[in-house]
């Protein structure tokens, strides 16, 4: 999918959101090389995008192909680079200045070094007239200090995806649509048929999904001026929340120690009841457990009292030190327009960032006999309207993300109290310069 968080998760598992992938290649190039101009007066750009091959080869082949003829002064190499190795491979090309042209990351990652002055500034590049294309909530997830560092390329929002057998056995008719309920619902699950009703981790180099429930549940994080916000009355309710159910015995206990890819693989043994995941899942589901797809079925995403979903941002973003900025420009704006997001997000079962295409009627009706993922796709598309960036654009996101988790792993296992880790979750935000 290219989902989201180490965006873990996008297509196939790059589609596996979110998430969690990047960059693209079809030429043999190596990626240590610098741009070039080939010829005289032509420009080679090279372009990063997050590992889709050999999936979507035919697609971007024809893009670029589309491309040059209408720019034939700008030639494009599309490099290949596997999701794990993307960020020391990313950071290595910055900090040698031999980055690549374009480069498809999520903006928590990129923002990193969108604080250090990485990319381009394309605010002065792009005119309001673009810019008003793309939906705003989406844009704002590439800003930092007022600067847009990256333009929006493909969506996911999360889907509720459940076990109706397991369910069933259960006793339970209602699919649960809140934080509140899934806790009522769990402890049935776990009464009645002794298997978890989800999996979500706490480690801290992982999914953001439980710092993104805290702002569903209502939490503020961080303030105006970057200091820790979450050390407040729902803040404390938040950490209490999945302090209870660890305890309890209503979370598997390896949700501290394992990651995302836990989650999916108890889901499709038959060990838990919902995931939380992208449409473009269910075909892997498929894929690995046809018994537990046949079994399943989808419903819009678990939130908070605020009512708020979350959505997966991969966007493009232009180096500064780019020897052709300009034909970059054009590249990324070409591949993000109406008619190729729309085209890729057929192709991928993703979202566009872009208002047109995503009013298309593709994601707005589906008959009566669709599948599952073509209903997928409508909720999906329907939650975008209400859906945002929930965890705020800060050039160390992560490090909030760690003091959080580590403190809120130290109240679930007893060795901390719930104020207590707060407070020192707060603390060691507030003092990490």
């Amino acid at each position: 999918m290219i989902r989201l968080r180490k965006f873990k998760q996008l297509v196939i598992w790059a589609l596996v959101g979110l998430l969690t992938s990047y960059l693209v290649s079809c030429n043999t190039v190596n990626i240590d090389n610098n741009t070039q101009s080939t010829a005289a007066g032509e420009a080679t750009i090279e372009f990063w995008t997050m590992q889709l091959q050999p999936q979507f080869t035919d697609y971007f082949q024809r893009l670029i192909a589309n491309f040059e003829t209408e720019n034939p002064g700008i030639k494009v190499n599309w490099v290949d680079v596997p999701w794990a190795a993307m960020e020391n491979k990313i950071l290595t090309s910055v900090s040698a200045n031999t980055p690549p042209d374009v480069v498809n990351l999520n903006p928590v990652f990129a923002s990193q070094l969108a604080g250090r002055n990485a990319w381009l500034d394309l605010d002065t590049k792009i005119s309001d007239a673009e810019r008003s294309s793309y939906l705003p909530n989406i844009w704002k997830a590439s800003t930092l200090n007022g600067k847009s560092f990256g333009i929006p390329w493909y969506l996911t929002t999360r889907l509720n995806i459940y076990n109706t057998d397991l369910l069933q056995q259960a006793g339970i008719n209602k699919v649960p649509s809140t934080y509140t309920e899934l806790a009522d619902v769990a402890q049935k699950i776990k009464d009645q048929t002794g298997k978890y009703a989800f999996f979500v981790t706490f480690v801290p180099q992982d999914s953001g999904e439980v710092l993104e429930s805290f702002v569903q549940m209502g939490v503020t994080l961080v303030n105006e001026e970057g200091k820790a916000a979450f050390n407040s009355p729902e803040g404390k309710a938040a950490f209490q929340y999945w302090v209870n159910l660890y305890q309890k015995g209503l979370l598997p206990r390896e949700a501290l120690t394992q990651g995302h890819r836990h989650g999916i693989d108890l889901y499709q043994s038959g060990q838990t009841a919902f995931l939380a995941s992208g449409p473009e899942f269910l075909n892997t589901i498929a894929r690995n457990a046809p018994q537990i797809a046949k079994a399943s079925a989808i419903a819009p995403q678990i939130t908070g009292d605020t009512g708020k979903k979350n959505v997966a941002v991969m966007n493009l973003v232009v180096p500064r030190a780019s020897q052709h900025p300009d034909a970059a420009v054009k590249f990324t704006l070409f591949v993000t327009n109406d008619e190729n997001q729309l085209a890729f997000a057929k192709a991928a079962n993703v979202l566009p960032s872009t208002k047109q295409a995503l009013a298309d009627s593709y994601f707005q009706n589906v008959p009566d006999t669709a599948s599952t993922v073509e209903r997928a796709r409508v909720i999906s598309a329907k939650q975008l309207q209400q859906a945002e960036i929930l965890t705020p654009t800060l050039k160390d996101s992560k490090r909030l993300q760690k003091a959080i988790y580590e403190n809120l792993q130290a109240a679930m296992l007893g060795q901390k109290t719930v104020e207590q880790a707060v407070e020192d979750a707060a603390q060691e935000w507030n003092n990490r310069l």
